[in-house]
């Protein structure tokens, strides 16, 4: 026994040694965009920045605020009025309509904003029937322009709110029933008793879904760019590309992620002080019944978000893509689909890799830097994919020159863009863009896991990396797959990060959506847009089936 001691010992120590290196460079990897946007942003010149600020700025930062408060209101109401409805109240078509309020995830907002131009721009099918009808000349009428704030707001609410809804829906159906009857007992309506006891007591999980919204609305960069809305977002993009300054493009991101930042440490406040009740011991309220003109009512403010984010959209894009000259079993359409499904495949195989090593080193080897290095890898979700790329490009583009410039005068060979023009920066970017969700799945499977059964495998003489192999994986294997399924399709949606970072000739379904809606292409955009939608609703189907199965 004692001969074999000393080599056990040393494989847990070599198997530490290994995923704390990885863990190491994984934190160092999701630090470095911040520390490349704020040393570019220090170093660069100001020059650009000032004609900004001369011309430009304000409309960037006032755009963007306003953008922010728009969808965060509305889909503030969205989400928890429809929750409370399918929640709390019993009308025909709820069960149905509690699943479907969900699917409107799986678009991108970008998608939404190509199929409504279609049908509601000047040419479009809407204007078209009106002036035919009434006999109308091109300005003989208003009409609503969808190319603006207001539009980009609609198309980001109709997509974001979802958000709102199943954090909502999730804190009403954990409700007691006790506090609800109480306020109807003292005279209350249901509506003042809705609006005094419910909304108070699902208070945190709203604020969370809310500023969720919010940080996405400030990432999104596919539909302000199409409907001409100068926002941040658009603002790193134009410097990074029209004006050819890098500098400039990370004074933006600085700000953008300052903001960012912001809104994670809210949204993390909001969640660390929630208090949640458990209900299973205390009596559920039964739904209220509601008569047949108020049942009609509910029906159509539950369906109307249905109708335009996912019934409207998806028969406007299919009608497009038919008459469309694309064919997406070309040669050319099936390497944009092998390229898209490369990069979601490896960025998911990566960025789940990466959140079981975080994972499993903070619940073996609980620490103040362990603790750290987890909280760094989820903040990444608060932070947009334009700024991650131009954190990331700045420093791996200066190495890259001195690599290149050392070799060229000791060997004479000239290494190129050995980092910058490869796709496995592109993935690292998708990587710290999506470790959160990543992390998130797999906490929430690890929690099912008691810390008993990590003991009696380490007594047995399994390792940290035997652990996880034998022990985490196999009692995990929903949840990793769970997680590789958000990572992939998060992925597929993600463009801002792609139209940055992605190789020369290396266009995914995001870019060709967005070079030939940018083109006013419409009709051909629909086809990559549908590939898409519809990749994107395999695990908001995984979703739903919880939600059906009454999980909160």
């Amino acid at each position: 026994m004692t001969a074999i001691a000393p080599p056990k010992k040393r494989i847990i120590s070599i198997s530490r040694m290994m995923i704390l290196a990885v863990a190491a460079i994984i934190t160092a990897l999701c630090l470095l965009p911040y520390l490349g946007v704020v040393a570019a942003a220090m170093t660069g010149s100001v020059g650009t920045l000032v004609h900004l600020a001369d011309t430009v700025l304000l409309r960037y930062v006032t755009t963007t605020f306003w953008l922010v408060i728009i969808v965060m209101l509305a889909s503030a109401m969205i989400g928890t009025g429809t929750a409370w409805l399918v929640t709390m109240t019993e009308f025909r078509g709820r069960r149905w309509l509690e699943i479907a309020l969900a699917l409107p995830l799986a678009f991108p907002a970008y998608v939404l904003a190509y199929g409504y131009t279609h049908i509601l721009d000047h040419p479009g099918i809407v204007q078209s029937t009106l002036r035919d009808v009434m006999n109308w000349g091109p300005r003989d009428y208003w009409f609503p322009e969808i190319r603006s704030l207001g539009g980009a707001a609609a198309m980001l609410t109709l997509v974001l709110y979802p958000y709102v809804y199943l954090l909502a829906r999730a804190a009403f159906a954990s409700q007691s029933g006790s506090a609800f009857l109480a306020a109807r007992v003292l005279g209350k309506s249901p509506m003042r008793a809705f609006l005094s006891v419910s909304i108070p007591m699902a208070r945190p999980a709203i604020a969370a879904g809310v500023l969720l919204v919010a940080m996405e609305t400030i990432a999104d960069f596919g539909t302000v760019a199409y409907f001409g809305v100068q926002t941040f977002s658009v603002g790193i993009y134009t410097s990074w590309f029209t004006m050819a300054d890098r500098a400039a493009a990370a004074q933006l991101s600085l700000g953008l992620l300052a903001f960012a930042l912001l809104l994670a440490f809210l949204e993390r406040y909001s969640r660390g002080n929630a208090a949640y009740v458990d209900s299973r011991r205390k009596p559920h309220l039964d739904r209220i019944t509601l008569s047949a003109r108020s049942q009609i009512a509910a029906f159509c403010l539950c369906f109307l978000p249905v109708l335009l984010g996912v019934i409207v959209p998806v028969v406007t894009l299919t009608t497009m893509a038919v008459g469309s000259e694309q064919n997406l079993l070309s040669p050319r359409y099936l390497g944009f689909v092998k390229n898209s499904l490369i990069l979601a495949s490896v960025a998911a195989l990566v960025t789940v890799f990466a959140a079981m090593v975080l994972g499993t080193l903070n619940r073996v080897t609980r620490s103040w830097a362990t603790a750290s290095a987890l909280y760094l890898g989820k903040i990444g979700y608060a932070v947009p994919g334009g700024v991650i790329a131009v954190g990331l490009l700045v420093p791996f583009a200066a190495f890259d020159n001195v690599l290149d410039g050392w070799m060229r005068t000791n060997f004479g060979v000239s290494t190129g863009l050995l980092v910058t023009g490869s796709i496995w920066l592109l993935i690292a970017a998708y990587m710290i863009r999506f470790l959160a969700a990543a992390i998130g799945a797999y906490e929430g499977g690890i929690e099912s896991v008691g810390p008993n059964i990590d003991a009696a495998a380490r007594t047995l003489g399994a390792n940290m990396r035997g652990l996880v192999r034998r022990v985490h994986v196999p009692m995990l294997r929903t949840s990793l797959l769970t997680a590789g399924l958000i990572v992939f399709v998060d992925v597929m949606k993600e463009l801002p990060a792609t139209l940055i970072m992605r190789p020369f000739n290396f266009d995914t379904l995001a870019v060709q959506a967005y070079r030939l809606a940018s083109d006013e292409r419409l009709s051909g955009a629909a086809v990559p847009s549908l590939v898409i939608a519809a990749i994107g609703l395999i695990p908001v189907i995984l979703l739903c089936r919880r939600i059906k199965r009454g999980a909160a």
